[in-house]
């Protein structure tokens, strides 16, 4: 792994992390607060690799769910407590304070969406036909 930036992954990765702002500061609940956050916050994290790597897309694709898959598994346990960062609301805001199904759900749907994006780009750059369905 090599850094290498790109310029378009991190004009990506800087407004998806001023949407993740907005969406935490402005809506305190519902499912755009939690769920859909939580499938940005893949996204993001997935512009961040590429914006600052040469990793290719399934790598990238597989570091950035196991980053995900790791903290909220995490949120098993205490983790929090153990760096005296239980009542930090930043900690609690990038770390999370509980564990949900749901969120592992969101962040799997986030990088399907991630490689499907990235697949259908790929297509278009080489000039191939894009088939979305068989008709």
């Amino acid at each position: 792994m090599k850094f290498q930036f790109n310029k378009n992954y991190l004009v990506l990765a800087h407004s998806l992390f001023l949407i993740e702002l907005a969406i935490a500061f402005i809506i305190k609940t519902g499912f755009i607060r939690y769920t859909f956050g939580d499938y940005l916050v893949v996204i993001l994290l997935y512009a961040i690799l590429r914006g600052c790597t040469n990793l290719n897309v399934r790598v990238s694709s597989i570091v950035v769910l196991l980053i995900a898959y790791g903290i909220e598994l995490l949120q098993l346990t205490p983790f929090l407590t153990y760096f005296n960062l239980q009542d930090s609301f930043a900690a609690k805001l990038i770390f999370g304070s509980t564990f949900h199904v749901s969120d592992l759900l969101a962040y799997t749907l986030g990088i399907l969406t991630v490689i499907a994006v990235e697949s259908s780009l790929s297509k278009l750059q080489n000039g191939q036909n894009i088939r979305l369905w068989k008709l």
